[in-house]
């Protein structure tokens, strides 16, 4: 864990156990307690043969005529039938086309977004969720070239995960342990919840070149009355990831923390007015991404900046199974 001082422009190297060391009463450790679900799908056009596609079958990731691939990105109807998703072979599939996942999941492509993503609609014998379950794959960062396995369904997947609906892991909050959280507490820290569920645009690459020509996706929230309470008699309230960040600052935008659910597309970037979040707990972020512009944004760009060259002199580990960056 790489600690950052923003008003001293030092950092220090260190390690994630030593985290309850730098709490105290009075603070507020806010973590995103969304959980992962199985949003890959493998499945084959209708009408054309291909192999199975459960958990199991080692040749799922075969090339074979008709299979398919869906990631679903985010549910856009309220009974979570229609949805958002990238489709590969996206230029074979499309309007009016069918695929099929199993005997109880059927879907239908509905229509083309700006940036090739589908609009699809499920047709399920039964809850969605539960379906995906079964027959869906965990949505494993596109780096790690290896397929999932049963293993992942807990390895990706923070340890206070409790409301489903993202399709990557908000990352900061894998490094926590029960233990980690109980030292926590015992510094003084309360110790909040909110959700934001991930979706697709919190890890694409920027479109565009200018800062005010960014559009993100959005992303939906919720923060619960008890957490706005805590949040708000906080003497220094520290977002554990940037999922947390961007839903406080989401739910501040009017001037003050208020409880309630959300949709936002918030772009934090340099020049931000940083409303509530004193502190904030993030892994290490790739170039041009808007994970890597709220870091900046928080602890001033050219400070950042050298804190990654730093970083990567001294090995530290990126991306969503990396190590972390303590920003006080």
């Amino acid at each position: 864990m790489l600690v950052l001082y923003r008003s001293e422009h030092r950092w220090e190297d260190r390690s994630f156990r030593d985290l309850p060391s730098y709490l105290r009463p009075g603070d507020c450790l806010v973590l995103n307690d969304s959980r992962v679900f199985p949003s890959r799908l493998y499945g084959s056009r209708e009408g054309v043969y291909s192999l199975p596609v459960g958990n199991n079958n080692p040749k799922r990731n075969e090339n074979l005529s008709g299979q398919v691939e869906v990631f679903l990105t985010k549910p856009i109807s309220p009974d979570r039938l229609d949805w958002e998703a990238l489709v590969r072979p996206g230029r074979k599939m499309r309007t009016g086309e069918r695929i099929r996942f199993s005997d109880d999941l059927e879907a239908e492509i509905l229509g083309r977004g700006e940036y090739g993503e589908r609009t699809i609609r499920f047709h399920a014998s039964r809850d969605i969720y539960d379906i995906l379950e079964e027959v869906g794959h965990t949505p494993l960062p596109p780096y790690i070239h290896r397929p999932d396995t049963s293993e992942d369904r807990t390895r990706y997947q923070t340890v206070f995960a409790q409301k489903t609906g993202s399709v990557a892991a908000p990352t900061a909050g894998l490094h926590f342990t029960p233990e980690v959280l109980d030292l926590c507490r015992e510094a003084g820290a309360e110790i909040a919840y909110v959700t934001l569920h991930v979706g697709l645009g919190t890890f694409q690459p920027l479109h565009a070149e200018a800062v005010d020509e960014v559009k993100l996706h959005c992303e939906h929230y919720e923060v619960p009355e008890q957490t706005a309470a805590d949040v708000r008699s906080a003497t220094r309230r520290i977002a554990v990831g940037t999922t947390s960040v961007r839903t406080l600052e989401s739910a501040a935008a009017s001037g003050t923390l208020a409880a309630g659910t959300g949709d936002t597309d918030l772009f934090i970037h340099p020049g931000f007015r940083f409303r509530v979040v004193d502190a904030m707990l993030t892994n290490f972020h790739l170039p041009k991404s808007s994970l890597l512009m709220l870091v900046c944004a928080f602890a001033g760009p050219d400070f950042t900046l050298a804190a990654y060259d730093h970083a990567v002199r001294e090995g530290y580990r990126f991306f969503s199974y990396g190590d972390c960056m303590l920003v006080l």
